[in-house]
C-alpha cells in the first residue's frame, strides 16, 4: 500500500479533514457515507484523497444503508468506516446494533450536533447517550470521546486498531466545534510512533472446508431461535468485554490529590474545564480536573481512586447537554458521597469563565 505520510508534518487544518487523513494513514480501505452535517466534509475531503491511495468510497442511499455496508464490508476483511451526526446517528443504529451482535469491527467518527431530532446543525454533546448504549439490548462497543485535533488525528488510527484487535464496534465522539473549527495538529506515519497497524481478515469466504481440521464454521449470527441461545452469547461477549476493558479504558487526570472539587468533563468541554482548574488554583481553590477519554467502557475505578485520595467532597459535571454524561457518570460510581452538581449547557459552548463562576457559586 502507498505511503501516505514520508515525514511528519505540522498542519493546520479542520476535524473532518484531520479523521479523513487518519483514515488514510490508518490504512482505509472504503468509506461508505450519506451527508450530514456537520461530518459532511469527512466524505468531502476522502473522496479528494482516497483516490489517490487507491481508495474507495460510497454515498449510499441513506444512513441505514451507510452503516449495513460497513457491515458487510468488514466481513469481507476491508477496513471500512462511515461517519455521521444527529439523525444520521439515530439511523444507523440499527447496522451498529448489528455489529454489536455479530462481533464486527466496524469504526464510526460522529461529529455531534445539537437535538432532539434535526436541533442544529452546529454543535453539542447531545450524542453520548446514543452513542454509548444506542443499541438494543446488551450491546458491547467502544467510545473514545475526543478534545483536540490531535487527538481525533490519534484516536482514529487508534480505533481501527482497537475494533480489529478485539471486534467490538468502535466510535470516535467529536462535535461540530471540532469538525469546523481549524488548528494546529501533526501527521505521522503510525509506524513511526511504533504504532502497529493490525492486521485486517476477511470473516467470511475463507478458504478450506469447515469440516477440515484447520478451520471450523463461522458463525456470524445476530439472531437466535432460543432463549437460552441468547443467554449463553450475551453472556459470553459480556465477559469477554469486560475481560478486555482495562487495556482499553483510558482517562486523563491533573490536580486530584488534594482537590476540594473534582471537576469532570470530556470532549472539547475539557479543554475549557483543565483551563478553569489552572484560574481556580491560580486564585487558592483546590480543584481537580478528571476527564474520561473512553466513555464506554468508563474509567470508573481511576475516577474512585481519585475521589478517595483526594477526599473530594463534591464533583462538579460541565456538559454541552442536559446531564447524559452526568447520567452515565453517576450510574459508573454508585455509593459514592461526594456530592455531584452540575453545569449543564445543552447545545452550548462552555468556556473556562461559565466553570469558574459555578464553582465560586457551589463553595
Amino acid at each position: 500500500m502507498q505511503q501516505v505520510i514520508t515525514e511528519n508534518k505540522k498542519a493546520f487544518m479542520t476535524g473532518n479533514e484531520t479523521a479523513a487523513w487518519a483514515a488514510l494513514v490508518s490504512g482505509a480501505d472504503i468509506m461508505f457515507g450519506y451527508p450530514i452535517t456537520p461530518q459532511n466534509e469527512i466524505m468531502h475531503y476522502w473522496t479528494r484523497l482516497a483516490p489517490q491511495y487507491g481508495r474507495g468510497f460510497l454515498q449510499t442511499e441513506d444512513e441505514i444503508s451507510a452503516g449495513f455496508t460497513v457491515c458487510g464490508a468488514v466481513q469481507s476483511g476491508k477496513k471500512a468506516f462511515t461517519a455521521t451526526a444527529g439523525p444520521g446517528n439515530v439511523l444507523m443504529q440499527e447496522p451498529f446494533g448489528m455489529a454489536e451482535g455479530m462481533r464486527l469491527p466496524l469504526l464510526a467518527v460522529i461529529q455531534q450536533r445539537g437535538g432532539p431530532s434535526s436541533g442544529t446543525v452546529i454543535y453539542s454533546q447531545q450524542e453520548v447517550t446514543l452513542t454509548t448504549f444506542g443499541g438494543n439490548g446488551e450491546g458491547h462497543r467502544i467510545v473514545y470521546s475526543t478534545a483536540t485535533h490531535q487527538e481525533i488525528f490519534d484516536y482514529v488510527i487508534k480505533g481501527f486498531n482497537t475494533a480489529w484487535k478485539y471486534r467490538f464496534p468502535t466510535f470516535i465522539l467529536g462535535d461540530g466545534y471540532q469538525a469546523k473549527m481549524r488548528e494546529p495538529l501533526e501527521l505521522y506515519d503510525p509506524e513511526t510512533r511504533g504504532i502497529e497497524i493490525v492486521d485486517t481478515y476477511p470473516l467470511v469466504g475463507l478458504e478450506g472446508s469447515i469440516s477440515s481440521a484447520d478451520r471450523g464454521p463461522q458463525h456470524l449470527c445476530n439472531i437466535y431461535s432460543m432463549e437460552e441461545e441468547l443467554y449463553d452469547v450475551v453472556m459470553e461477549i459480556s465477559a469477554e468485554y469486560e475481560s478486555i476493558s482495562p487495556e482499553v479504558v483510558e482517562y486523563e487526570e491533573k490536580h486530584c490529590e488534594d482537590a476540594e472539587i473534582i471537576i469532570l468533563s470530556h470532549g472539547v468541554v475539557s479543554r475549557a474545564a483543565d483551563d478553569a482548574v489552572e484560574a481556580l488554583r491560580a486564585q487558592g481553590i483546590k480543584a481537580g480536573y478528571f476527564r474520561p477519554i473512553t466513555l464506554r467502557p468508563y474509567p470508573e475505578k481511576a475516577l474512585r481512586a481519585a475521589i478517595a485520595r483526594s477526599g473530594a467532597k463534591k464533583l462538579l459535571i460541565a456538559e454541552s447537554a442536559y446531564g447524559q454524561f452526568y447520567r452515565l457518570t453517576r450510574q459508573e460510581i454508585y455509593g459514592e458521597t461526594a456530592k455531584i452538581e452540575t453545569l449543564f449547557m445543552p447545545g452550548v459552548g462552555i468556556v473556562d469563565n461559565d466553570i469558574v463562576s459555578k464553582v465560586k457559586s457551589i463553595l
